[in-house]
């Protein structure tokens, strides 16, 4: 009988493996297919079942398919990964390639987060320590990582001179908000003053006009002269008559322009914000926006993105993210903040905040700014 059965495993193992590899290739194809908009989703569906015939060695190239799927993929990846780790006993757990991989900056960060992730589930002390690692990291989900156990060693720490030192760090470190707020906070406790305007890179001094009309919210799509490529008038009709444009600089810790400084606590109304950002090399940037308000920006004369919902929530530092391709020297940064009818307490904020930077988050420096 043992000869027999040896020589089944023989004809049969690679058809399996076949198999394997063939259901590997068909649901990495399937869910790097996956459109911006769902396109595929289907297909996707229908090829899941094909996990049931993967084992632990099919999470390393899902990783890599990370890499080239977009937000909608990357959310089926996970879910197969996940599956295939209830599935398998992890017994063959590929720790150490998904470790280089996590370390691997030519990675997407999606990719390399959701590898750490993998990493802390099976061994948490190894995920621990290889998180100072990623103090100056692109991805910035694991750099905030890092910048945490420099929190946590801060606050923790009682010698006030190491504490000070740490939090100068995360300052230079640190790119998420509210990180780069506990640690100025802290030092301003310890008596030491800092300028997050400056730090972070808020935009602060602006060209303001309005208002203009945005009766039952028709402003938002409607043309109005700023948007315009025409030659600059001194006087433009508003709302309630003639408006020019007027200098504005916020005074405000984290850079928000509140435009009911200028005009007033007024409701169906829009404004444009206009400011000049020169750039030392022609770049890839983010344009990162705080705005409980509808609004949309431009770049140069170019749309990048328009939002066209009010007061749901508060306006937040880096709340909306949009990516927007710098020229060399001189970029004209165009922004419409519209006001809508509610009168409710909670809806009378008009206002917005601006902050450009690299992916990463680290402020990118205006001559004008």
């Amino acid at each position: 009988m043992k000869p027999i059965f040896s020589f089944f495993l023989l004809i049969t193992l690679p058809f399996y493996l076949e198999s394997s590899v063939t259901s590997e290739r068909k649901i990495i194809e399937a869910l790097t297919s996956i459109g911006p908009r769902g396109s595929g989703n289907e297909k996707a569906a229908l090829i899941m079942p094909l996990i049931k015939g993967l084992n632990s060695s099919s999470i390393l190239p899902l990783l890599h398919a990370m890499n080239q799927a977009n937000s909608l993929g990357d959310n089926w990846i996970r879910a197969s990964i996940s599956e295939i780790i209830d599935q398998s006993k992890m017994s063959s757990f590929p720790q150490t390639a998904i470790l280089a991989f996590a370390k691997n900056q030519k990675n997407i960060g999606s990719s390399r987060r959701t590898a750490f992730e993998l990493l802390r589930e099976h061994d948490p002390e190894l995920a621990h320590s290889i998180v100072p690692g990623f103090m100056n990291d692109p991805e910035p989900s694991l750099r905030r990582e890092a910048v945490a156990q420099l929190l946590e060693k801060a606050k923790s720490s009682k010698n006030e001179k190491d504490s000070r030192l740490l939090y100068e760090k995360i300052l230079s470190y640190g790119r998420d908000v509210s990180q780069i707020k506990e640690a100025s906070s802290a030092l301003n406790e310890l008596g030491e003053s800092i300028d997050l305007i400056e730090l972070m890179g808020f935009l602060v001094n602006w060209e303001l006009i309005g208002p203009f009309d945005n009766s039952e919210r028709s402003g938002f799509e409607m043309i109005f002269p700023p948007e315009k490529k025409q030659k600059v008038q001194s006087f433009y009709k508003g709302k309630n008559g003639d408006i020019r444009w007027n200098s504005f600089s916020s005074k405000d810790p984290l850079g928000m322009v509140n435009i009911n400084e200028l005009y007033g606590e007024i409701k169906e109304v829009l404004a444009y914000a206009k400011t000049s950002f020169n750039s030392s090399s022609s770049r890839l940037a983010q344009f990162r926006i705080g705005s409980k308000n509808a609004w949309k920006i431009w770049l140069n004369g170019d749309l990048l993105f328009a939002r066209d919902e009010y007061h749901r929530g508060s306006t937040r530092v880096d709340q909306f993210i949009v990516e927007g391709e710098l020229k060399k020297g001189e970029n004209i940064v165009l922004l419409k903040v519209c006001q809508n009818e509610q009168t409710q307490s909670w809806t009378k904020q008009w206002e917005f905040c601006l902050r450009i930077t690299d992916p990463a988050g680290s402020p990118i420096r205006s001559h004008s700014n």
